[in-house]
């Protein structure tokens, strides 16, 4: 075994990005969504949230592809935990929880601009993607989310025309608005917020419901009720011709490059002990003169000698005073 220290110039790191299809089988779109049993819905879990699979609960291929939920800034639209205790119900707290994963704090509210106003709107509907489904983070100008029943609105992230990023606790965050795949078709309403890269969509209930899109459903914001507003939005998602729910995912592949160099005065004799007399000479004289060996393994050690990792040549690779060789190691993390 020879050992040889590496220079500088030797190790090389790269990042590249890498884009996919969002859904489960590569599917960059979806159109038809399923449902957990009637089991998992009538759970506890059922009060804050769905998960929305891609095939029937039924089915050995199904998966979880996004789950959605349904908030009240004021506790509205869902039961009270206990009306005799205080206000609190489980719209509220799904609204805190996500306020407080995107913005960091329990204070502010989600706000939505429409044309020159402000919107703080009391009813919003999140849209969760599974992570295994986004990976590191969504594509950005890859959305396209169509809406509605009796009617149909189509919206997408403002990503590739805005000027500059706007940045908040969970990361960047884009305008949703009426379009397709990028693209803005009026850019007065924001119907929403991405933050692609936590995987969430956050929608602005008032003004759907407003629209008549989320309405025509029958969005219930009545305090202490169980109106099924999951069941509402749920339903407003189905129906939908391609590319219906739209998005693709991206992630950073970082690779470290060691090149290991085999000069043609190095690594020509081989280790192998039974090359070796028990007095320490060549037990061939041939080795002597034109000495050849058999590069098969590269193993990297740190400052301690202990092996870290092992690349393998296909082919073993023949060295002599004549060759030199250039070994290219790809570590992908």
């Amino acid at each position: 075994m020879s050992f040889k220290r590496f220079d500088q110039e030797d190790i090389v790191v790269s990042a590249d990005s890498i884009t996919a299809p969002a859904w489960t089988g590569n599917k960059t779109s979806l159109t038809s969504f399923f449902t957990g049993s009637s089991s998992e819905i009538n759970s506890p879990a059922g009060n804050y949230f769905y998960n929305i699979y891609n095939e029937e609960s039924t089915s050995p291929s199904t998966a979880i592809q996004f789950s959605i939920a349904y908030g009240n800034r004021v506790g509205s639209g869902s039961l009270l935990f206990d009306s005799a205790i205080d206000d609190r119900s489980y719209s509220s707290t799904v609204y805190g929880q996500f306020r407080t994963l995107v913005n960091g704090d329990e204070d502010t509210d989600f706000t939505f601009i429409s044309s020159s106003s402000t919107l703080t709107p009391n009813s919003v509907f999140f849209i969760s993607v599974e992570r295994a489904r986004f990976k590191e983070k969504i594509l950005p100008g890859s959305l396209t989310l169509k809406l509605g029943e009796s009617s149909e609105i189509s919206l997408t992230d403002n990503s590739l025309s805005a000027s500059v990023d706007t940045f908040v606790d969970a990361g960047r965050v884009y305008s949703i608005k009426p379009g397709a795949a990028g693209v803005i078709t009026n850019s007065n309403v924001e119907y929403g917020k991405l933050y692609p890269d936590v995987g969430l969509i956050v929608l602005n209930g008032d003004l759907l419901a407003a629209d008549g899109y989320i309405g025509a459903l029958n969005t219930n914001s009545n305090s202490n009720s169980s109106p099924k507003n999951l069941e509402v939005f749920y339903d407003a998602l189905q129906g939908h011709s391609s590319p219906g729910f739209a998005l693709r995912s991206e992630e950073t592949l970082t690779s470290n490059y060691v090149f290991v160099r085999a000069r043609n005065s190095e690594f020509n004799y081989s280790t192998n002990p039974s090359n070796i007399t028990g007095s320490g000479e060549l037990l061939h004289d041939i080795m002597i003169d034109s000495p050849q060996a058999y590069i098969t393994t590269v193993g990297l050690y740190n400052d301690n000698n202990d092996l870290l990792g092992v690349a393998k040549l296909s082919t073993p690779l023949l060295k002599d005073f004549t060759k030199e060789a250039l070994i290219r190691i790809k570590l992908d993390y």
